[in-house]
């Protein structure tokens, strides 16, 4: 099975300059465009047969560009949802300077969620992806956090939060599972959004 991570366009939440997580902002116009751009190449490339999606609207609307270019289906779960901030989300940098943040794994942001439940939510969601899916090639539309806690269950990497994984806007990574053997053939593709007005 081939796998793409594929993270949504910009969003409202970047321009305005707030936390996003578990807010919910649409893609501005720039993001519909490198949403429309990143769909071309994956239709040209390396079409999959459904998409998996976060509900949030930023990625519901970059699976939704992308299921018109190759006709997969999209199969939605809330449990690709990024990381719950709680009462960080939707506010800015300054007003969330002195919200207390979480120093162990084990702790929650307030409202939210703790690093431990995020990768266990991901494991459980990606366990249930990769051995219900009957497609040859399958993409996970969803948000930077979700993409690193996927590439950290595919690699079998411990709890800890040492290894993180960079994911531009649209950004396209691909992974095989192939019997016993896991291979990634490439990371943060975004090319296909050059000359953009980034």
């Amino acid at each position: 099975m081939e796998i793409l991570l594929i993270r949504h366009g910009e969003s409202e939440a970047d321009k305005l300059g707030v936390h996003e997580g578990r807010a919910d902002f649409s893609l501005t116009d720039l993001g519909k465009k490198q949403v429309n751009r990143m769909a071309k190449k994956v239709q040209d490339d390396f079409p999959p047969q459904e998409i998996w999606c976060s509900t949030l609207k930023r990625a519901k609307e970059t699976a939704e560009e992308l299921s018109k270019f190759t006709g997969a289906p999209i199969l939605y779960s809330e449990d690709l949802r990024e990381y719950n901030n709680g009462i960080q989300a939707g506010k800015t940098f300054a007003e969330a300077e002195n919200i207390k943040l979480p120093k162990h794994l084990h702790e929650r942001i307030e409202e939210g969620e703790s690093a431990i439940e995020f990768r266990m939510r991901i494991e459980i969601m990606f366990s249930k992806i990769i051995h219900e899916s009957k497609s040859q090639r399958i993409a996970i539309v969803a948000h930077g956090g979700v993409i690193t806690q996927l590439i950290r269950a595919f690699l079998r990497l411990p709890i800890n939060q040492e290894y993180w994984f960079q994911t531009g806007d649209t950004g396209i990574h691909k992974l095989e599972i192939k019997d016993s053997q896991r291979v990634v053939h490439f990371m943060n593709d975004y090319n296909h959004i050059e000359g953009l007005n980034l």
